[in-house]
């Protein structure tokens, strides 16, 4: 994929999901450790990853494994999760520099609301993982359990900001990433499967997001055009 940068559209929002992305972790997987399933959703989550499995079916099969789960040991995996280094150094330039941020993530709420407010996340969208009795049911609902969901929100967090999505800059690493690659005007493949990769203009290997900071300084300049920017 190569687009060409117009300077008189400046990007005015930049877009991120958060497992392997804001946080050196996956949730649900955290989750399933917790819950003495680690190895059985492992699995599945790195299928979905790669696009070998619907993501919606993936996502309701992992959940439906972490049903007794007591939400005092869910909470107790989850806060020790640490943030992707670089994390908080990209986004409060960002921040400096007079962008809004999102995070859209397949992941949950209460994972992701904590998050969003250590980092200063403008807008936070994640999925509800529902309860009864202070234990997990297995069951999840929300706005992300679908495969185009991420695109769906795309549009309407753009929507609230008078923008478009074609005004975007999204970071993400894995399959259920594509959709809103395809939308925005340039997407970055952080640390990500091979499937994303041929979706993305940059491509950012290195485990560190503060990398993310001269790209954004590239797209900023005036003679900032991209084809494709790869760092390996």
């Amino acid at each position: 994929m190569s687009r060409t940068s117009n300077n008189s559209d400046r990007i005015k929002l930049i877009v991120f999901d958060m497992d392997s992305t804001l946080i050196d972790a996956e949730t649900i997987d955290e989750l399933a450790n917790a819950a003495g399933v680690g190895e059985e959703v492992a699995s599945i989550t790195e299928k979905a990853m790669k696009g070998e499995l619907d993501f919606s079916e993936a996502l309701l099969e992992r959940v439906k494994l972490l049903k007794g789960l007591s939400l005092e040991n869910a909470h107790d995996a989850l806060d020790k999760m640490p943030l992707m280094p670089g994390a908080k150094e990209l986004i409060d330039y960002l921040k400096s520099r007079g962008y809004k941020t999102a995070m859209i993530s397949g992941g949950f709420t209460m994972a992701a609301e904590r998050i969003g407010k250590i980092l200063g996340i403008d807008y936070v969208v994640a999925n509800n993982l529902l309860k009864d009795n202070c234990c997990l049911t297995g069951e999840v609902n929300g706005p992300l359990t679908e495969q185009g969901s991420k695109e769906c929100v795309l549009e309407e967090i753009t929507g609230r900001y008078g923008i478009k999505p074609d005004e975007c800059i999204v970071v993400g690493d894995g399959a259920n990433d594509i959709c809103i690659f395809k939308r925005a005007k340039y997407a970055i493949a952080f640390n990500s499967k091979p499937i994303l990769r041929e979706y993305a203009d940059i491509v950012i290997t290195e485990k560190n997001l503060e990398a993310v900071i001269p790209v954004i300084q590239l797209l900023e300049s005036e003679e900032g055009q991209v084809s494709c920017i790869r760092n390996a």
